[in-house]
Parts: C-alpha cells; sequence; structure tokens
C-alpha cells in the first residue's frame, strides 16, 4: 500500500505538463493548413477579381471548410451563427428577410416550437439551396447595416459582420485576433451582466438588497438551497426574490435548473410567505428550448424580460410593493 507521500511524489515528478497525442496533433495541424490555405486562395481571388459575393459563395459551396474559413476570417463564433440562424427563422423583418432570401429557404409558418438547426442541417442547407447561401454571404456583406441586427446583436459580435474584414485589410485581420483573443474577458465582464439592469433600477428607487442564501433554506433544505441573485430589501425581511436566468445557449441542464426552481419556489412559499419570488427568464437559449421554459416558469409568481417594457413594469412592481412615491 503506498504512501500519501509516495501518491504525491508520483504525480510531482511523473507529470507531464501537457498532454498530447501526437497523431491527433499531425491531424488537427493538417486541418488548419487546410483552412489557412483555402482563405489564401481567397485573398487570391479577390486580388485578382476584386472583392465579390461570388467568391464567397463558392467559397461556401465548393470548399469542404469553406463556412469555418469564412467565419476564421471575421471571428463570428459557429454557435454564434447558429444563434442568429435561429433569430431570422422567428423574426418577421422584412428588411432583414429580405436580405437574406428567407422566403427562397424557409416556409415554416409555425415559430412556436421552433428547433436550433445543427450544423449539419446548416451545411446541407448552404449545399442544397444557393439563396440560402446567397443570404449568409449577403450577410456577412450587409449585416451590420440592418438597423434590426444593429439593434439585437452587440456591438462586440456586430462589428465582425465587416466588408473590411472579407477584404483581408490588415487594420480589420488585428482586429479580427484582438476580438478572438478579449472574447472571454468581454463575456465574464460583470458590467456585460443584464443582472447589472436589476441592480441599477433598484439603485434608481432607492431600495437595497441582498445576494445570497436565505437562512430558512439553509436549515430546512441545505441540498436544494441555492444562492439568490436578488433579495429585496434584506435577508431578514424578504419582500421580493429575484432569480436571473438569461441564457444566450442550449444547454442540457436547463431541465435540472427548471426542476431546482420549483422546490425553491415551495421552500420559499413555506417560510417566506410574504415574500414574491420573481424570475428574470431571457434569451434566446429559453426561446428553443420551451418545454424547459414552460417549467420553469411556473416556479415564479411573475416573470419578466429585459426588454424595456418589461422592465418598467418590473419597475412599476417594485414602485407598488414598497410604496415608493415618485
Amino acid at each position: 500500500m503506498k504512501t500519501v507521500e509516495d501518491k504525491f511524489l508520483t504525480v510531482i515528478q511523473n507529470n507531464t505538463f501537457y498532454f498530447f497525442d501526437q497523431k491527433f496533433e499531425e491531424s488537427y495541424e493538417g486541418y488548419i493548413n487546410s483552412l489557412k490555405e483555402t482563405l489564401l486562395i481567397v485573398k487570391n481571388k479577390i486580388e485578382t477579381e476584386g472583392l465579390k459575393k461570388e467568391i464567397f459563395e463558392w467559397l461556401l459551396k465548393e470548399k469542404k471548410n469553406g463556412l469555418k474559413a469564412l467565419l476564421a476570417l471575421t471571428g463570428f463564433s459557429n454557435e454564434y451563427l447558429k444563434r442568429l440562424t435561429t433569430i431570422i427563422r422567428i423574426v418577421d423583418n422584412s428588411e432583414l428577410s429580405a436580405l437574406v432570401n428567407k422566403v427562397k429557404w424557409y416556409n415554416e409558418k409555425n415559430t412556436t416550437n421552433i428547433k436550433e438547426w445543427s450544423d449539419s442541417t446548416i451545411l446541407n442547407k448552404i449545399q442544397s439551396n444557393e439563396y440560402f447561401r446567397k443570404g449568409l454571404v449577403n450577410i456577412f456583406f450587409e449585416g451590420a447595416s440592418i438597423p434590426f441586427l444593429a439593434n439585437t446583436i452587440p456591438l462586440f459580435e456586430l462589428k465582425k459582420l465587416s466588408i473590411s474584414k472579407l477584404n483581408f485589410e490588415i487594420p480589420e485581420l488585428i482586429d479580427t485576433i484582438i476580438r478572438y483573443k478579449e472574447k472571454g474577458s468581454y463575456s465574464g465582464k460583470k458590467d456585460n451582466n443584464p443582472e447589472t439592469v436589476i441592480a441599477e433600477l433598484l439603485e434608481k428607487l432607492g431600495l437595497t438588497y441582498e445576494v445570497g442564501d436565505l437562512t430558512e433554506l439553509i436549515s430546512s433544505a441545505p441540498d436544494i438551497k441555492r444562492t439568490m441573485d436578488f433579495i429585496i430589501p434584506n435577508k431578514k425581511n424578504p419582500l421580493i426574490i429575484i432569480e436571473s436566468s438569461f441564457l444566450a445557449t442550449t444547454s442540457s441542464g436547463q431541465g435540472d435548473k427548471s426542476k431546482t426552481e420549483i422546490s425553491i419556489d415551495s421552500l420559499i412559499k413555506e417560510h417566506y410567505p410574504k415574500a414574491k419570488f420573481i424570475g428574470f427568464v431571457d434569451g434566446i437559449g429559453w426561446y428553443v428550448r420551451k418545454g424547459d421554459l414552460k417549467r420553469m416558469v411556473t416556479a415564479y409568481e411573475d416573470v419578466f424580460t429585459f426588454q424595456k417594457d418589461e422592465l418598467q413594469r418590473f419597475e412599476k412592481l417594485l414602485v407598488k410593493t414598497f410604496k415608493i412615491k415618485k
């Protein structure tokens, strides 16, 4: 039987530092080189023929990794493209629909139970429908000029839809590198969290709040307790308890999250009968997982989104609950 010290020394003395499989590394390097060579071909075509949409339509149709090459050039992520494709299918905006030739590749009338397309579905659509292919190229050429997209997509992402990037202009390529590098930091910034909007509204109304576990839930149900996002005005005497869930992506954990919220709702009703349990539930991640969404909203006394009108409705609730004179 080895001692703790022996096992400790095994890890320290025989540490590989970074694991890598040589065959995988060589294979993946081939894939990276393929993307690079594909983009060099595109660059050469643009230099000889000029910047044309047809070149990128050719790229998407004729090159196996054409879409990945286009995304690499612009810095637009595959996940973000999937979200954008879903939004285009959902919304009825005439200018956007005309830009992407929507009527030529999508005729589903009922968007109630819309599901996000997989990578393979998008790639198949690129190959089989020239209007979808052209529409995709149009997004990268002209998407930033569409008011709906300008008001829907964060500026950090909207800047990636640039003709200058498609023209291989050096400042724009540097911009792509920087955005790749800073994406994680950008996403993690507190100021970029939608909960900041709630905090600012509470501050505007002069209301205090606390964050954390409610005392009674810790003692009564330690296994399912969770941190509350906003406890207004304090943990000792909460009148409004808020949980915020903004999801820009879908995940298998959404079902578990909804079950947890329902359990917490029961506990709050039992131990804090004067408190209203409110949910801020928003984002396309919930829009395309309607089964989980229906379970989720049953946990709350009322539900809000971060849309302007909804925030005003929430403000009215606060004013009424705390008898604030305006």
